[in-house]
């Protein structure tokens, strides 16, 4: 049975959108009590993505009143549930699980969530590995499925060395589908050829153009996937045959993305954006437990996630630097009730 839930909990809650640790404060929250429909988890873990960090600066595409509780994913037990079949069918058991829209997130030591925001946990798959189980993983394959499903015959990739880069360049082998990808440093290169990536190209070499130009003609690329944008997004299109979009998924630039309105006038190219939140919200709850049970298949292979270091909320300054530094390293975890996971 799971344990009873204290009256109060650490939680980091965030005063202002700045994007800056001093906003992060650890405070001493109530715990709140479950409705109908939804569920008290008692966090184990939960990551710092590239989407949290936009949440930290306002950024992101939902914008909370605050003060909030930022985080957007996590793994944990389900301590307590309000009235429903779904939440008491969850009461016990291990999930991983989103934030809700409109509420804290998993930042803390407790958090409330719908029911149908939850997905439990094989057996043989740890909290750790939980924690990061929906956002890269699903972002990957929602990424890989658009590109099959439109018959495109490879692909470009930016921030290829990133943990949804690494995922996108396995599933691109078990499809047989070939990526071109692109990333900033010579050892990331070599760290995606150990990976059995075969074209890799170095965006900061001066050759650049000329070696993207020359692989998207080669493989017949038509579809980039791009979290760098900026002026990224206008190489990548103009380097793409005639009738090719960029997908942006990602802003890791954190600059307006540059177009040449010829290519799109004149080669019939595009530009369009990759949100999670729509792609789940269009799936519904039992297509997406459909699709996190085949997740938790891969999750140990071709969807693995690499995990550097885990730090208690505490440490949330210290973990924030860490994972900004060497996002290519992997994922920081937060460990609110300093656990072995």
């Amino acid at each position: 049975m799971p344990s009873i839930p204290p009256a109060t909990m650490q939680a980091l809650q965030l005063s202002a959108y700045h994007g800056q640790a001093a906003d992060l404060q650890l405070m001493t929250l109530p715990v709140p009590q479950p409705g109908p429909g939804e569920v008290l988890i008692r966090i184990a873990a939960t990551p710092i993505n590239p989407s949290d960090l936009m949440f930290l600066r306002g950024e992101y595409g939902i914008q909370k009143p605050l003060p909030i509780v930022p985080g957007i994913e996590g793994s944990g037990v389900v301590v307590a549930a309000g009235r429903g079949l779904l939440s008491q069918r969850l009461l016990g058991q291990r999930v991983a699980c989103v934030a809700p829209a409109a509420g804290d997130g998993t930042w803390a030591e407790y958090m409330l969530a719908p029911a149908t925001h939850c997905f439990p946990l094989a057996k043989n798959l740890s909290l750790a590995v939980g924690a990061t189980l929906i956002v890269n993983p699903i972002t990957a394959w929602a990424l890989l499925d658009r590109a099959r499903r439109h018959r495109h015959r490879a692909i470009i990739q930016t921030a290829a060395a990133s943990q949804v880069g690494r995922m996108v360049v396995r599933l691109g082998r078990r499809f047989k589908l070939p990526t071109i990808n692109v990333v900033r440093r010579a050892e990331q290169v070599e760290m995606l050829r150990l990976l059995g990536a075969e074209y890799v190209l170095n965006s900061s070499l001066p050759t650049f153009d000329a070696d993207l130009r020359r692989a998207a003609a080669q493989l017949g690329a038509t579809l980039a996937f791009d979290a760098v944008a900026g002026p990224m997004t206008g190489q990548l299109l103009s380097a793409m045959p005639p009738g090719s979009q960029v997908l942006i998924y990602g802003g890791l630039s954190g600059a307006a993305c540059t177009i040449p309105a010829d290519r799109v006038l004149f080669e019939r190219k595009s530009v369009a954006g990759f949100w999670l939140n729509d792609w789940i919200r269009r799936r519904g709850p039992i297509e997406m437990v459909r699709l996190s049970a085949q997740i938790q298949r891969l999750v140990r292979s071709d969807l693995a996630a690499t995990i550097q270091a885990r730090v208690p909320l505490s440490a949330a300054a210290q973990g924030l630097a860490l994972y900004q530094q060497q996002m290519s390293a992997g994922k920081v975890l937060f460990v609110p009730n300093n656990e072995l996971v």
